[in-house]
C-alpha cells in the first residue's frame, strides 16, 4: 500500500514539474490595446455633458435599440480580437465613452462577459462630454493607483490661444493607471488628444504628448524599472511632433535610449498601414508607444515582441465585417453613422494593439 502511494506521489510530482517546465518554455504573454469606440453614449442626459445629439429626441434619434446595437457591435470586435489571439486583452484602453455606465453595460455583453473586465474611469471636463477609460482583467492585472491628469498650459510651447482662451479651454484628461501585470510593475496612460478640426491644434497635441512624457519620467524616477505604455487616439500620426518630438517616439528599437519611447506604429504608417481614413488618406492616430524598459528588458521579464510578419511590433485589427463594403467609403472602417444616417456599423477607427511577452524568442 505504501509503495503504491509513493508511486502515485512520484508521478504527481513529475507531472507538476513537467507542467511547470512547459509553462516556463511557453512564457507569459499579454495583449495590450486601444480602441476608439466612436461616441458610445447612453440614451439619458447627463448633467453637464453635451450629449443632446445622443438622446431619443436628439439629432441622431439615439434610441435604446440603437444603443443596444452599438454595445453588441463593440463587444463583437473585442470578442473577435480574443478569437484571433486565443486570449482576451489583458489591458484595453478606450476613448469616446460618455460615462462609466456605458462601460458597465459593455463589459456584461454576452460576447465578452467571461473576460470579467473591470473599469478605471474618471468623469472629465471635455466639452463634447466624452472621456477615456481603461478596461483590465483582474486575474492578470492588479491596480495600485490611478489618476486623472488634467490638461494644463504650464509649458514652454508657444500656444496660439490667448491666456483667456486657455483658461476657458476644456478637453479630455489623461488617465494614468499603475499596477502589477504578470508580477511586474506597469503604468498605462490613456489619452484622447485635442481635435484637428479646422486644421488647428498642433500645439495642443504637442502639449498632450509633453504631459504624458513628463509624467512618465516622474514615474521612472520614482519606480526604477517600471514599464510604461502610453496609448490613445492622439489625433496625430506617429511621425507628427506630438509623438516624435514631445513623446520622444523612435522608429527603430536600436535608437531607443533610456529616456525615449519605441513607437511601433511609425514604421507601419510608412509601410502604408492605417487605423482610420480621412479624405482618401490613411492615418494611424490610434497609437501605442512603450518605454525603454519594455524594449531592453532582462531575460525572462516582459518585453514587446513582433506580432505581424515577424517584423512589426504593432497590429491594426480589422475584419471584413468592420469594414465598409460598398459606396464612396468602401474599404474604410464601417462607422455608426454615415452622412448623418444611422448605418449600424462599428467605429470610424480600427483598434490597435501590441503584445508583451517573456518568451525566449522575444528579441
Amino acid at each position: 500500500m505504501r509503495k503504491t502511494i509513493f508511486h502515485i506521489l512520484a508521478v504527481a510530482v513529475l507531472w507538476a514539474a513537467c507542467c511547470s517546465l512547459a509553462q516556463a518554455q511557453r512564457g507569459r504573454s499579454y495583449v495590450i490595446g486601444f480602441y476608439n469606440l466612436e461616441n458610445l453614449f447612453d440614451t439619458y442626459h447627463d448633467e453637464g455633458k453635451n450629449d443632446q445629439e445622443y438622446l431619443p429626441d436628439g439629432a441622431n434619434q439615439w434610441t435604446e435599440a440603437k444603443y443596444a446595437r452599438k454595445l453588441t457591435n463593440m463587444a463583437t470586435v473585442i470578442r473577435a480580437m480574443r478569437d484571433d489571439n486565443k486570449v482576451w486583452h489583458a489591458i484595453l484602453g478606450v476613448s469616446e465613452i460618455e460615462n462609466r455606465h456605458v462601460l458597465e453595460d459593455l463589459v456584461i455583453q454576452p460576447e465578452i462577459a467571461e473576460a470579467d473586465y473591470q473599469i478605471v474611469h474618471y468623469d472629465g471636463p471635455d466639452r463634447r462630454g466624452v472621456d477615456v477609460a481603461l478596461l483590465y482583467r483582474p486575474d492578470v492585472f492588479q491596480v495600485l493607483e490611478s489618476r486623472s491628469i488634467p490638461y494644463t498650459f504650464d509649458s514652454t510651447i508657444r500656444f496660439d490661444m490667448s491666456p483667456e482662451e486657455q483658461a476657458d479651454f476644456r478637453t479630455r484628461d489623461i488617465l494614468m493607471v499603475r499596477g502589477m501585470l504578470g508580477g511586474e510593475m506597469f503604468a498605462f496612460f490613456v489619452a484622447h488628444l485635442p481635435s484637428r478640426l479646422g486644421g488647428k491644434g498642433q500645439d495642443l497635441r504637442a502639449r498632450g504628448g509633453e504631459i504624458m512624457y513628463q509624467e512618465s519620467m516622474r514615474l521612472m524616477a520614482q519606480y526604477p524599472g517600471i514599464k510604461i505604455v502610453a496609448m490613445g487616439d492622439m489625433n496625430d500620426n506617429p511621425t507628427d511632433e506630438s509623438m516624435a518630438v514631445y513623446m520622444h517616439g523612435k522608429e527603430r528599437i536600436e535608437d531607443v535610449g533610456p529616456a525615449d519611447f519605441f513607437s511601433p506604429f511609425l514604421s507601419m504608417l510608412k509601410a502604408g498601414y492605417g487605423s482610420l481614413a480621412y479624405q482618401g488618406e490613411w492615418n494611424i492616430y490610434d497609437i501605442l508607444v512603450v518605454n525603454a524598459n519594455l524594449v531592453d528588458a532582462p531575460r525572462g521579464s516582459l518585453r514587446i515582441i513582433p506580432i505581424v510578419k515577424n517584423k512589426y511590433y504593432g497590429r491594426i485589427f480589422h475584419k471584413p465585417f468592420m469594414t465598409q463594403q460598398e459606396g464612396p467609403y468602401k474599404g474604410t472602417p464601417f462607422r455608426t453613422y454615415s452622412s448623418g444616417t444611422f448605418v449600424g456599423g462599428y467605429s470610424d477607427h480600427y483598434p490597435t494593439y501590441i503584445v508583451v511577452s517573456t518568451k525566449s524568442e522575444a528579441k
